[in-house]
């Protein structure tokens, strides 16, 4: 088992850990206990009740957050022509095409999200084992694959989020950083809440949100009630 930190063990012991929380009195708490010298990321985590072998229940697209996520996006591009020079200018932090694919391929992974224009699919298709598993594969639901760069470099870069079930039903996304103002991740909070309420699947039957809870990058899990949180946007 690996050793638990002074810090950690100070900042579990204000945590009631049976107790459901009120969303904005755990954001609260989250980024109390945020004590890191960086600003640590304040994490969403939920469990769906859904089953993502079935496609229609594989929960995936973008949002974007009201107050962004204040975390810098490393963007690389698969381009060709015009359109590789479209990528550089509008801000893409790497973009090329067969050498690019052949660095990933190396085991280059320094980036946090992959566009691709659909003419480029067959350079990027091969590289789906390495980039499927850690959810950087360009997928046209999620506006990674397309010839329309400028804009999607401007969003993402702005804080476009891309989200995806994973293979247990779980989702994880940040809310900001812990100097948002409680207020600011609140509303990042609500609209999260909404969106996966929005894209519940008609054939997903039972509970849909089995647990919701946040906790900062090097902080303990604050357990967040379901029925508050649903009455926050209105269900």
């Amino acid at each position: 088992m690996a050793d638990i930190s002074r810090r950690y063990e100070e900042a579990l012991d204000k945590v009631d850990r049976n107790n459901f929380y009120e969303p904005k009195e755990a954001l609260e708490l989250v980024k109390n206990l945020a004590s890191a010298n960086f600003d640590e990321t304040v994490e969403f985590s939920a469990k769906l009740g859904v089953n993502p072998k079935h496609a229609d229940q594989n929960i995936r697209g973008t949002l974007v957050l009201p107050h962004g996520t204040g975390q810098e996006v490393k963007i690389v591009v698969f381009a060709k022509g015009e359109k590789a020079r479209e990528a550089e200018e509008a801000g893409a932090d790497f973009v090329g095409q067969d050498d690019l694919a052949e660095k990933i391929e190396n085991g280059w992974l320094d980036f946090d999200l992959a566009i691709a224009t659909p003419d480029m699919m067959s350079v990027v298709g091969p590289l789906g084992r390495i980039l499927g598993p850690k959810g950087l594969m360009p997928n046209p639901k999620a506006g990674t694959v397309t010839f329309d760069l400028e804009e999607a470099i401007e969003e993402f870069k702005a804080g476009k989020l891309e989200y995806r079930v994973d293979s247990d039903g779980n989702m994880h996304l940040p809310l900001g950083k812990a100097s948002f103002e409680v207020d600011e991740l609140l509303e990042n909070f609500k609209k999260v809440m909404d969106v996966l309420m929005i894209e519940r699947p008609a054939s997903a039957k039972g509970k849909y949100f089995k647990s919701i809870t946040t906790s900062s990058t090097m902080g303990p899990g604050v357990k967040i009630d379901i029925n508050s949180s649903l009455k926050l946007i209105g269900r």
